[in-house]
């Protein structure tokens, strides 16, 4: 199986993200799979903070965003997702993303999102995307435009075979990142991770950053910085104090940290904040 979905302990996984019933190989089930996911495993860096590597064996992912209900980036959500959806008995590809948002140059292809076959449909799934991302999977096809709870996603279409996941702001249609049909296997992954949690110009290391996306809120923490966004384009930022940064990672994105682990996190990145 590609995606090691035979290791899984479906069972704990279905547990760690609230999904109750049968869960069967139809669109119905991978919707309520995304959904669920989404709203349960919080996009985070801070192993990376931690100076500790990224491991993306399922052994390792299973540990971390399962049995100590951590989050993670877009390797370890969309490889376990993709690995339990395996195991369910879906269809599922792996694809390779050039990342847009906030960018002003090319960027390598460093993201992780998956094509998953339900229902005679090829979907577009991402769990990993962070507060920008979808909350449901997306048909792959060009021209779709779709609501998910308030906020508005669609694909466009450019030259040679490039397509273009989108989502609508207060200024208009905002590009998220832009993928090829080529298949990505997991030692691609591996190669991706190397460069996105070492390399020096990688965003992921500078700075801790959590993420999560909801219906009605996007919430994120870059650094001491909290921004709550909403689909009418309002927003709210705040500067967090190290006295309240562990209540607010707990609260906002529900990650909590070990008292060693957080002393080591406030030691490296916030001290004399």
């Amino acid at each position: 199986m590609t995606w090691n979905g035979e290791e899984l302990d479906v069972e704990a996984y279905l547990a760690r993200i609230g999904y109750e019933g049968e869960a069967k190989p139809d669109l119905e089930t991978l919707r309520a799979l995304h959904r669920a996911h989404v709203a349960s495993i919080p996009f985070e860096n801070l192993e990376i903070m931690l100076g500790r590597p990224v491991p993306l064996d399922l052994a390792a992912l299973q540990d971390k965003l399962v049995r100590r209900r951590r989050g993670g980036y877009c390797y370890e959500q969309n490889l376990l997702f993709a690995a339990a959806l395996e195991r369910i008995g879906f269809s599922v590809t792996g694809r390779g993303a050039r990342v847009r948002a906030g960018a002003s140059t090319t960027r390598a292809v460093s993201h992780m999102l998956l094509n998953v076959e339900a229902d005679g449909e090829q979907w577009h799934c991402d769990v990993g995307f962070g507060a920008d991302g979808l909350l449901e999977p997306i048909l792959m096809r060009e021209g779709v435009d779709v609501r998910q709870g308030e906020w508005r996603f669609s694909i466009a279409s450019e030259p040679e075979g490039v397509r273009v996941l989108r989502t609508e702001n207060s200024n208009g249609w905002f590009d998220l990142y832009a993928y090829t049909p080529a298949q990505c296997l997991p030692v691609d992954y591996v190669v991706m991770n190397h460069y996105t949690s070492t390399h020096p110009k990688s965003s992921f290391i500078r700075r801790p950053v959590l993420q999560r996306a909801a219906p009605e809120v996007r919430r994120r923490l870059t650094g001491a910085q909290l921004t709550l966004t909403r689909p009418d384009g309002s927003s709210g930022e705040r500067d967090v104090p190290v006295s309240e940064l562990r209540d607010t990672i707990v609260r906002e994105f529900g990650v909590e940290l070990g008292d060693d682990d957080f002393a080591e996190l406030i030691r490296v990145h916030y001290a004399g904040a």
